[in-house]
């Protein structure tokens, strides 16, 4: 069995002194999440919250996809 790959806050989230994988603040990260627009984090152990990162890139490719057709119903 494949064990899955969690990526943390710090690697998905962009600040001022570093660029995280997505546009985004933790704080819009965590927003997101509790507002059901962003994958549900997993709690690992005490203190250490990630996100699979498989549904990172469904919730990426989602965005894509919904992206690429706003830009075709445009032309």
């Amino acid at each position: 069995m494949i064990q899955p790959t969690f990526i943390r806050i710090t690697q998905l989230a962009s600040t001022s002194e570093r660029l995280g994988r997505l546009p985004l603040s933790p704080n819009s990260i965590w927003r997101l999440a509790r507002l059901g627009k962003f994958p549900k984090p997993v709690k690992l152990s005490a203190g250490v919250t990630a996100w699979r990162l498989e549904d990172i890139e469904a919730w990426e490719a989602e965005r894509s996809q919904t992206a690429r057709d706003m830009y075709r119903r445009k032309a």
